[in-house]
């Protein structure tokens, strides 16, 4: 029902940038720079200046925009209140996550919330957390689960769940026979991160200046995922610390071998929104369903642990 050119100008103007809309829309950018253009032929003004490859709002422009928040934030409304009057629950989603927590996390709860809500279609963005808490800063995404700390005091974040980091190497390596590692023990080994945004790696730093350590590594080969740098590992390529819940695969094989750290490094894995945006019945489905998944899993690693022990 809204005006196709309205939401194409809307997302440009949020993100200022061309390239970031299309991907955001699912659109070519000639499409997104046609349907501005459209736009401001209607009005016979120009809504953004373009120089030097950057991208801003013309005073128009902002008018236009600051109106363009309200008329969706209303129907927003509207469609969520009609939804509610009918006894209708479906819709839309887009669920934001970071990579430790998409490929670890995800894929079980999305297929259980999906088999028991199928009228309700959640899309995904996967990235490191900072790009994922940027995009719930600019409405790209309607929820995120991201894995570590926020400082938007703008967004509301709320723990989902408990995540051990642990020390993770090759069955064979002269470590792997420990049952703790002190961050003096690692130093001395090649060592493999995450890339700057990454959550993982924010934890990670923080943890190794806590114990004096401020610079981290003097070599630290970056990869960009969790599957890349199990892979470099493997191959014997240096060491890592990586979420217990990733690797739970490759020890159960014997491909990998994981050591707890001395003391024991843990973090949130953590629902983030927007505080002010007008919540959607389909998203409370999802953040309810999201929140007992994470309830049940943590009680039962909690059991497993007792039993092992």
């Amino acid at each position: 029902m809204a005006d196709r050119r309205l939401k194409v100008f809307h997302t440009v103007a949020r993100l200022l940038s061309f390239t970031k809309a299309a991907e955001a829309l699912h659109m070519t950018q000639p499409a997104v720079t046609f349907q501005v253009r459209q736009l401001e032929e209607h009005f016979n003004t120009r809504l953004f200046d373009r120089t030097h490859n950057r991208v801003s709002l013309t005073d128009v422009g902002q008018v236009v925009y600051e109106s363009a928040d309200r008329i969706f934030e209303l129907y927003e409304e509207m469609e969520n209140k009609v939804r509610e009057m009918t006894g209708e629950v479906g819709g839309a989603l887009t669920l934001g996550a970071s990579m430790t927590v998409a490929e670890n996390m995800l894929p079980a709860l999305l297929g259980d919330f999906k088999r028991k809500n199928e009228d309700i279609n959640v899309r995904l963005k996967v990235g490191n957390t900072d790009n994922i808490v940027s995009m719930v800063e600019h409405n790209v995404v309607d929820l995120a689960i991201v894995e570590s700390e926020v400082g938007n005091k703008n967004l509301l974040v709320e723990k989902c769940r408990s995540d051990e980091l642990m020390v993770v190497m090759p069955p064979d390596h002269p470590l792997a026979d420990n049952e703790t590692l002190s961050v003096e023990q690692l130093m001395p080994h090649p060592f493999i991160c995450r890339e700057e945004g990454s959550g993982t790696r924010e934890v990670v730093l923080r943890y190794l200046k806590d114990h004096g350590y401020s610079q981290g590594w003097d070599v630290c080969m970056e990869l960009g995922s969790p599957e890349a740098i199990k892979g470099a590992v493997r191959a014997g390529m240096g060491l890592s610390i990586m979420s217990k819940v990733g690797i739970t695969k490759e020890e159960q094989l014997g491909l990998l071998k994981a050591v707890p750290l001395d003391p024991p490094l843990t973090r949130d894995f953590s629902f983030v929104r927007q505080r002010h945006k007008f919540r959607l019945r389909a998203m409370e489905e999802l953040l309810d369903f999201a929140r007992d998944y994470c309830q049940r899993v943590e009680a039962a690693d909690k059991e497993a642990a007792e039993t092992a022990g």
